[in-house]
């Protein structure tokens, strides 16, 4: 006769299928529910309210007076960004050049530039005409082959185009210095071992891997000038901020008018940052 076969409890709890237990955190979904709560009274607050007329909103959102100045808005960020970079990296590479001179003056530039705020470099070139009626070419301290009125030259457009490009050159040049700097100092040596001319190497090895810190900083640096050309107001372009200002002051829909203005700066920087993410990811290709 065959006894049964007892097993040790030990030996049944080995046997039996392990369980996945969930660990609770009360204080987290606490506080997720509060998180809603509040989300839900902001939306409440937004959509309840007539006083936010979104009827309006919706009336001048893609109005022509409006798309028009987001589209001159879109301009000044464009020239302001592009002409700031190449400046920028010009500057950039005086910081790093042996030369005294050379460094001294782009460190002066980015020193002055960064010190002084926008508005007032705006006001600067929109009113150089009070300073230098008109403008000669010729040899420093001698006779002047021709000039012309400064009045005639600069308008507000371009007043405003020089502030925004002088402005971001100095910041741009701190960023491209960072990127370049961050390489490592053996590429540069490897690719001078290689013979390679100082604008290839420059191009092709470094600039590449710079480019992985200085996007994330450019990107800021461009979504701040979106918002940053609100400024230009002072000289009467019609830019998105200025243009909305001159609606209310015409219909008195102060808060809507406003709104609008919210929303074409919200769409315009998240389009940005979608593109800052893919050239991002782009230069971040083979990184560990």
């Amino acid at each position: 006769m065959t006894l049964p076969e007892v097993k040790a409890p030990v030996q049944q709890e080995a046997d039996r299928p392990l369980e996945v237990v969930t660990a609770r955190r009360p204080l987290r979904r606490l506080a997720a529910s509060g998180v809603l709560v509040v989300l839900a009274m902001a939306a409440s607050a937004l959509i309840t309210n007539p006083a936010w007329e979104w009827e309006v909103v919706g009336q001048y959102l893609f109005a022509p007076s409006v798309v028009r100045s987001v589209l001159l808005t879109l301009e000044l960020t464009a020239l302001g960004i592009g002409l700031g970079f190449v400046l920028g990296t010009v500057l950039a590479l005086m910081r790093l050049s042996p030369n005294r001179l050379l460094s001294s003056v782009a460190f002066g530039y980015v020193w002055l530039f960064r010190s002084v705020p926008l508005i007032l470099q705006l006001l600067f070139w929109y009113n150089l005409a009070l300073l230098y009626p008109r403008l000669s070419v010729g040899v420093p301290f001698g006779p002047a082959f021709f000039d012309f009125g400064t009045m005639d030259l600069i308008g507000p457009l371009t007043a405003a185009v020089l502030g925004l490009a002088l402005h971001q050159a100095a910041y741009a040049a701190e960023i491209v210095r960072g990127g370049l700097l961050s390489v490592d100092h053996g590429q540069r040596e490897a690719a001078a071992a290689l013979g390679l001319p100082p604008a290839r190497r420059l191009f092709r090895i470094i600039l590449p891997q710079a480019m992985r810190t200085i996007v994330p900083n450019a990107g800021n640096e461009i979504i701040g000038l979106v918002k940053g050309t609100s400024v230009v107001y002072i000289m009467a372009l019609p830019e998105l901020f200025y243009q909305v200002q001159v609606i209310y002051n015409r219909n008195g829909r102060v808060m809507a008018l406003l709104l609008v203005a919210a929303v074409w700066y919200l769409v315009l920087t998240t389009a940005l940052s979608i593109v800052q993410h893919y050239v991002e990811r782009h230069y971040g290709k083979g990184r560990a």
